[in-house]
């Protein structure tokens, strides 16, 4: 290395042979001498370094600004210049420097750096760091740097090793610390130069901006020297003034320096005080003389010798760091330049935060069919709900500037600006050129200049605000045409200007390539414009990645009928409110609504009646077409419809038919139920009869083997047996209660023992009162075991059925019992005289 042939300062304190200069002109050889060696070391630096990579051509760079001065990217690097921490990260984003990546792995590597920053747990503390760049560019030229300016270089070293030293730590004290990785890659290979920054630190005084008495013995020996004699030269003077005084030479005693030398006042009447003393001034008057005393020629004379060489010394000393400086001049720069990525990193990092952003992905197409990325992804450009970076900065900005009054509170005085409008980007793999068609002022080169600022700051490693996680291809480059193109100067028209635009497009054009074209082949004979774009986009469709155009030619929207490259989108005018909705109608195509538009803003009716009657006049095939375009899609809604409505129709006839067999069921349980009864009445009328006629052959079993003279008894038991018989029959015919007419006209007062009839405790079921009309007109029944009461109008008198008395309940019951009450006595009866009968014959 360069530097390893110089002395080291360190060295110096104990060697002050090697860094002292005696005279100003040794100091002047030596920094001669210094410039030799600067420019040999850069030189070989300059071999060193790898080759840069070629840089673009002047036109190329001429079509890269326009494009970017048309998307407004200068305004969006003036925003993330808010977010840096250092001098020279704004100056890069306020001359719109921001770098942006050269190929797809550089902007990855980009987006990679934003996504850590995003994840910082604490600013990172750039205080400190200066923009040294135009001191190192001094130092390699040949200038002696100022120790302020060497002071500076070193503040700036040591603070990128804080920067870096803090980075670290953050990284070990977070538990996922590999996401710190991407911003640690961008210092690891720095160089800090330690030994460079000791030496400033040891031999300058970044405070004061002094050279420090240990920069070198020589310095500190001088300096004690200096010190002596100027101790000496102030006495003497003022021993000389307080004389002068005393004997009313002066009004007052003065010690001053004049010509560098030091002096005292004595007026003009009195010099004969100071004899051998040298005039070296006067006051203004002439009454003062400033003189040096004889005495104080010798002293004088070492002050200046030893002033210029502590002067001389200093130069020494400041040459030595500036040669280092000089030689690392490429280390500096590298490092500085590291930190100014890493600054640009937080600073997108802090951006993304504030407007909300999501990272983007790249898709890579590698056929007309396929991407990379997602083989299943049907779309190269699937952007959802993205918002212009630039007008969301606006609703943003007033946010921030609002909520600083009052703690946070929105302040009236401060308007928030409505939120743009979100957008859905949608681009199929096989489409190259996309024609963007509907009224002015709908949000078309809005929409066209969104995707193109997206492209740039995913280029450059910016988040931008959107849904999920948006994907677009890596533009190798964005061309855009975009505005008015007139020239004065060079004498060309609107129309000239634009294809001129256009011809640099195409011959700049390539197959990642995005070109952004508004208003295509607008300034001239439409007939001619409609028929230059199609065939300029015909040609570009073949070349490039992405065309988004907008137009108001018709003509270009029907080209997606006979060419699958190309695809229509239209913006969505609301016809009820004139009034744009900026939402992308993908598929569609748009009119102009010019009329209406002007209409709106209150244009003479006359005259847009006028315009209307020249409309007909002079587009009656377009008329026609439309109406028949109108016609066909009525045709189509007509038969839509009816569609519907017969699906609707068959819908309704399948509910009407389970309703009517629903209601048909419900009606049908009485009669089921009847019939249900009367099937139970033909089995047990079935069972009786089997029973009477198996006690029918019993009989005349018993007929044929018992004796005259017992005949007559058992006959009396038969007709016994017969009669239990019919009665247990009888009751188990099916029979309802029957209730009193006359009784139940007027309203019935139950009394205690009545057997009656209550609703809801089952078809056929009776209870007992057992207690009467109370308060409320209730009464409390009895059925089974248990007791309820309930009102009077849920009860009914019984019928049927013999009433009963009982010792215990004197009170006649009002009505009869069902048939079914004596059911089981004759059921008893019946069987114990079968029983009776089946035990006769077995004891015969």
């Amino acid at each position: 290395m360069a530097a390893a042939a110089k002395p080291n300062l360190l060295l110096a304190v104990t060697i002050p042979t090697k860094v002292s200069l005696r005279t100003g002109l040794v100091c002047n050889t030596r920094l001669s001498q210094l410039r030799l060696r600067t420019a040999a070391a850069a030189a070989s630096s300059s071999r060193a370094v790898a080759s840069p990579v070629p840089s673009e051509t002047p036109e190329a760079k001429q079509m890269r600004l326009e494009t970017e001065a048309a998307l407004e990217w200068d305004g969006v690097c003036a925003r993330v210049s808010e977010f840096t921490a250092t001098a020279a990260g704004r100056a890069a984003c306020g001359a719109g420097r921001v770098p942006v990546g050269r190929s797809r792995e550089e902007s990855e590597r980009l987006l990679e750096q934003t996504a850590a920053a995003v994840l910082l747990s604490a600013p990172l503390d750039f205080g400190g760091v200066e923009d040294v760049s135009a001191v190192i560019a001094a130092a390699a030229g040949g200038r002696l740097l100022a120790v302020r300016e060497i002071c500076g270089v070193g503040r700036s070293i040591r603070a990128a090793r804080g920067v870096f030293d803090q980075l670290k730590r953050l990284s070990e004290e977070t538990p996922d610390g590999r996401s710190y990785y991407p911003l640690l890659d961008i210092l690891q290979d720095c160089d800090f130069l330690t030994e460079l920054v000791q030496s400033i630190e040891f031999c300058l005084d970044s405070t004061l901006s002094v050279v420090l008495d240990r920069a070198s013995n020589k310095l500190a020996t001088i300096r004690k020297e200096r010190k002596k004699n100027i101790d000496m030269l102030e006495s003497l003077l003022r021993d000389a003034s307080t004389k002068i005084f005393q004997a009313g030479g002066i009004d007052s005693p003065v010690v001053t320096k004049r010509r560098s030398r030091m002096c005292v006042g004595v007026k003009a009447s009195h010099k004969h005080l100071l004899p051998g003393g040298i005039i070296l001034s006067s006051s203004g008057s002439g009454a003062t003389y400033f003189m040096e005393p004889r005495d104080a020629i010798k002293l004088n004379n070492m002050e200046v010798k030893l002033s210029g060489d502590e002067r001389a010394e200093e130069l020494a000393i400041l040459g030595l760091l500036t040669s280092r400086i000089a030689d690392s001049q490429t280390r500096i720069r590298h490092l500085m330049a590291k930190i100014l990525e890493l600054d640009l990193a937080c600073a997108r990092g802090l951006y993304a935060l504030w407007i909300n952003g999501v990272r983007p992905a790249f898709t890579v197409r590698n056929s007309s069919t396929q991407t990379q990325l997602d083989p299943n992804n049907e779309c190269s450009v699937f952007i959802e709900g993205i918002q212009h970076p630039l007008l969301l900065e606006q609703s943003l900005g007033m946010v921030k500037e609002s909520t600083e009054v009052g703690k946070g509170q929105i302040s009236n005085e401060h308007p928030i600006s409505p939120m743009p409008i979100p957008l859905d980007l949608q681009v199929r793999n096989d489409t190259r050129i996309i024609v963007i068609s509907g009224p002015n002022t709908g949000g078309k080169t809005a929409t066209m200049k969104t995707l193109g600022l997206a492209s740039l700051m995913s280029k450059a490693g910016m988040f931008f605000p959107a849904k999920g996680r948006p994907r677009l291809p890596w533009f190798d480059q964005v061309l855009a045409d975009i505005g008015d193109h007139q020239s004065l100067e060079h004498s060309l028209s609107t129309f000239s200007g634009h294809i001129s635009r256009l011809r640099k497009i195409v011959q700049a054009v390539s197959k990642d390539s995005l070109v952004l074209i508004d208003e295509i082949g607008s300034g001239t004979d439409p007939s001619e414009g409609v028929a230059l774009s199609t065939s300029i986009l015909k040609h570009l469709a073949s070349r490039l990645n992405l065309a988004i155009v907008t137009t108001h030619y018709a003509d270009l929207s029907r080209l997606n009928a006979i060419d699958t490259r190309f695809e229509n989108a239209a913006m969505e005018f609301c016809l009820e409110t004139l009034q744009p909705t900026y939402r992308i109608l993908w598929g569609s195509t748009g009119n102009s609504n010019a009329l209406s538009i002007a209409r709106s803003i209150g244009f003479d009716q006359k005259v847009l009646a006028r315009a209307h009657e020249w409309v007909e006049k002079l587009l009656p095939d377009k008329q026609k077409e439309r109406q028949g375009l109108l016609y066909s899609s009525l045709l189509d809604e007509r038969n839509l419809l009816e569609s519907q409505a017969n699906e609707a129709a068959s819908v309704l006839s399948d509910g009407e038919r389970l309703y009517n067999e629903i209601r048909l069921e419900a009606d049908d349980l009485d009669s089921r139920l009847a019939a249900l009864r009367a099937t139970e009445y033909e089995k047990v009328q079935q069972e009786l009869k089997f029973v009477k006629s198996q006690m029918d052959q019993i009989i005349k079993n018993f007929e044929v083997q018992l004796k005259n003279s017992e005949l007559e008894k058992y006959n009396s038991l038969m007709r016994k047996a017969e009669a239990a018989t019919a009665s247990l029959a009888a009751a188990h015919q099916p029979t309802d209660f029957t209730f009193s007419d006359e009784e139940n006209e007027n309203p019935y007062v139950p009394e205690i023992g009545d057997k009656v009839y209550v609703e809801g405790l089952g078809g056929g079921s009776m209870a007992n009162v057992v207690e009467t009309l109370g308060e409320d007109g209730s009464c409390k029944v009895q059925y089974g075991k248990i007791k309820v009461r309930v009102k009077r109008n849920k009860i009914k008198l019984v019928q049927g059925g013999t009433k009963e008395t009982s010792a215990s309940s004197p009170t006649k019951g009002k009505g009869r019992t069902p048939k079914r009450s004596s059911a089981e006595a004759n059921t008893k009866m019946a069987m114990s005289l079968l029983d009776r009968l089946y035990r006769h014959q077995r004891t015969q």
